[in-house]
């Protein structure tokens, strides 16, 4: 048998395409594993993948050692179960403090900023394993999350009652006193947001007589802060109009910016119910809630808007999908081929080369995802593809995928909210 090396060019090109549905089983066939971090190139140069740094959780996502270690032994990919299931359960019983952590809930449920909170809680309590800390969250008003123990939560204060729906930051401010003196966190963390949480996390700070630590985005453990204050922990925050960092001991409370930490991904916690020593004193609020302002969605800029219904070149129908977002009281976006043919504005277009978008939903309509406009969706929680090719990128980076003509799934949809509305209509 000749001992000449035959070259195989279709599977080294399937080798390379991490997006092929054979790049797996091919790179396994050349002993590359998984995720191969270098191989042999066919011109006898060694390849390196910049995408295999990292190393696959036991939840089946991808984890990065940041500090320079690779750690997690060979890579290894989750079949058959959900993520949830695979997570280590915690449980504790006996905290030797605690983090006290108030997430904005815009819109019922968890932002990216409030997942990231709680991972930078979940790093103040398990900092010392011999005496691990909880983490509280304090949730007001009605809520829609299910996962809040997947989130790192330990223990749960929930108060549902109307008096603090909406914009209601002296009830809010009561109840986080009572928590205070019943049960006195060790540290108190808030988004930095505009959603309210800047607002009550300086109001707390001035209840307590505490100087705040705003723009927080990094923690670090310190042992000249621990000799100092006490808690061991010094931070970096961001001021002077986003151009400088102050470095400064953790104060008791303090109001982080997003991507401060990693989300909790690989533990679930208990997320006990807990409850007040006292009952609530009934206050007399000065604020009144009007509830929110009637925004027309054309109006809003996409890089502020939370509903983005966007257009690629999939969609034929244009009228039908204009009077879609304007029922669905969507924000209107576009991709570059949309755009350049004429079909929407320019200040409308959705990608590393137009405007960069955090939507809370993300609707693409015919888009088959090029590498700028996924760039520029990178931000958004919650994405939805509706496509004719099940093997498209943007199919591939959905949360759900609808497999059709964009045209009619647009219709079939404006059809059924018609109705729904008609039916409350009725019923009212």
């Amino acid at each position: 048998m000749s001992e000449i090396r035959r070259r195989d060019p279709r599977r080294e090109w399937i080798a390379r395409n991490r997006l092929h549905r054979d790049h797996v089983s091919v790179l396994a066939v050349l002993g590359q594993g998984n995720t191969p971090s270098e191989w042999l190139g066919p011109n006898g140069v060694m390849r390196r993948n910049p995408h295999a740094v990292g190393f696959i959780g036991p939840n089946g996502l991808k984890r990065i050692d940041r500090s320079g270690g690779q750690q997690g032994g060979p890579a290894t990919v989750a079949t058959g179960t959900a993520a949830s299931d695979s997570r280590q359960a915690v449980t504790i019983e006996a905290p030797a403090f605690l983090v006290a952590v108030v997430p904005d809930m815009s819109g019922g449920r968890l932002s990216s900023h409030d997942r990231d909170l709680l991972g930078l809680a979940r790093q103040l309590a398990d900092a010392d394993p011999a005496r691990p800390g909880a983490v509280l969250a304090v949730l007001f008003g009605s809520h829609k999350e299910e996962a809040l123990g997947e989130a790192g939560v330990d223990r749960l204060l929930h108060l549902g009652d109307d008096a603090y729906e909406g914009y209601a930051p002296e009830a809010r401010l009561a109840v986080l006193a009572a928590v205070e003196r019943d049960l006195a966190p060790r540290h108190w963390l808030l988004p930095d947001s505009p959603l309210g949480g800047a607002d009550l996390g300086r109001r707390l700070a001035a209840r307590l007589g505490e100087r705040p630590a705003t723009g927080v985005w990094q923690l670090e453990a310190d042992a000249e802060a621990r000799g100092k204050n006490g808690s061991g922990w010094r931070c970096t925050a961001r001021g002077a109009a986003n151009t400088r960092d102050f470095l400064r001991p953790l104060p008791r409370v303090a109001l982080a910016l997003a991507e401060c930490a990693e989300p909790v991904s690989e533990t679930r916690h208990a997320a006990e119910p807990v409850t007040l020593a006292q009952p609530l004193p009934v206050l007399l609020s000065r604020i009144a809630d009007l509830g929110p302002v009637a925004v027309d969605p054309a109006g809003v800029a996409l890089a502020e808007a939370g509903f983005i219904l966007s257009a690629g070149n999939g969609v034929t129908d244009w009228e039908g999908f204009h009077h879609a977002a304007k029922l669905l009281g969507a924000t209107q976006g576009a991709s570059r081929v949309a755009v350049d043919d004429g079909h929407m504005p320019r200040h409308r277009q959705v990608g590393a080369t137009g405007t960069w978008v955090t939507a809370r939903v993300y609707v693409a309509v015919g888009i088959s995802g090029a590498i700028q406009h996924l760039q520029g969706i990178q931000s958004c929680d919650k994405v939805v593809a509706i496509n004719r090719d099940p093997g498209c990128d943007m199919i591939k980076r959905a949360d759900l995928a609808v497999i059709g003509d964009a045209a009619l799934v647009l219709q079939a949809l404006v059809t059924l909210v018609e109705q729904e509305r008609e039916e409350k209509r009725h019923a009212a």
